[in-house]
């Protein structure tokens, strides 16, 4: 997966003869050599090409969001809610009530809205993984290494303009809420304010997860239409190992919503689908074994 000769990248067997030279010195001097510093890899990891860079994702979210404007074109006046009441589950579901109140969709931001290509790309290049320290810095930055979804800038305008509220709900901080309107409007998102379009973690009820936010908008709004790229942005209610949310995901109950209602994008990079080890993922009555390699040929 990495090359081995690259800009700044040492051969191998230059990089074991420097290490094994540090490692001499330092114990010359009675400590330990320093860390070793992870080499950039020659390549974004596969998740990431696939997700900022594949024409297959750019085809998917354009798919799923002119699914989105045309669902909303034939809900807009049934005003039928998607929110899970506040006593349903994924395994229980019922949904809480519009009455007369104004129809909306509700969107993840990140890897929904906006995709972080700035702050993704420097992680994956350093090869360190997450670092919320930095996420921190990255939520204050001025937006501009960010880009929207293809598609997603249309559907949101045709959303206002069929005079459907769009409304942001996400796990940046409330710290950020400035810094995230200022990013929203410049990938051309338009405008969203805090506390009335867009809502952050904390607020409502101090939590990280979104069902509390998800009651409150619900109570202002006839919200029509959810759309992201966690089960999380539908509901808190996927929980347990990857099986037990599969199973919950499919079930005929939810597996309606999805293309109805509920809307979900790619996300190879992180989040809650990116988990199982391989008896999670593969059931013992799939396997198979390749009969001429079992003959040890």
């Amino acid at each position: 997966m990495f090359g081995m000769v690259g800009r700044g990248r040492a051969r191998p067997a230059l990089r074991v003869a420097a290490a094994a030279m540090l490692a001499a010195l330092a114990g010359c001097a009675g400590r330990s050599p320093p860390a070793p510093v992870p080499a950039s890899p020659a390549s974004p990891p596969p998740g990431m090409q696939y997700l900022y860079g594949s024409a297959e994702a750019a085809a998917l979210d354009v798919q799923a969001f002119g699914m989105l404007t045309a669902f909303v074109e034939r809900q807009a006046e049934r005003r039928a809610s998607v929110v899970l009441a506040a006593d349903a589950s994924p395994d229980r579901p019922a949904f809480t009530a519009c009455g007369d109140r104004p129809p909306a969709v509700v969107f993840d931001m990140d890897e929904t809205l906006v995709l972080n290509l700035g702050y993704e790309m420097l992680e994956g290049r350093s090869g360190k993984g997450f670092d919320a320290d930095r996420w921190s810095r990255w939520e204050q930055a001025d937006g501009a290494a960010l880009a929207p979804l293809p598609g997603a800038v249309e559907a949101v305008a045709a959303l206002r303009r069929r005079g459907v509220t769009p409304i942001v709900n996400t796990n940046r901080a409330a710290a950020s809420a400035a810094a995230a309107e200022v990013a929203l409007a410049r990938v051309g998102l338009g405008a969203f304010r805090h506390g009335e379009t867009l809502f952050l973690a904390g607020d409502v009820d101090g939590q990280r997860g979104k069902d509390g936010r998800r009651q409150e908008i619900a109570r202002r709004f006839c919200v029509i239409a959810m759309v992201g790229d966690q089960l999380g942005d539908f509901s808190d209610g996927f929980r347990g190992d990857p099986a037990a949310r599969r199973a919950l995901a499919t079930a005929p109950a939810i597996a309606r919503l999805w293309g109805q209602g509920w809307f979900v994008l790619p996300n190879p990079v992180y989040g809650s689908g990116l988990a199982g080890d391989w008896d999670a993922v593969f059931p013992a009555d799939k396997r198979w074994t390749d009969p001429v390699e079992g003959q040890g040929k």
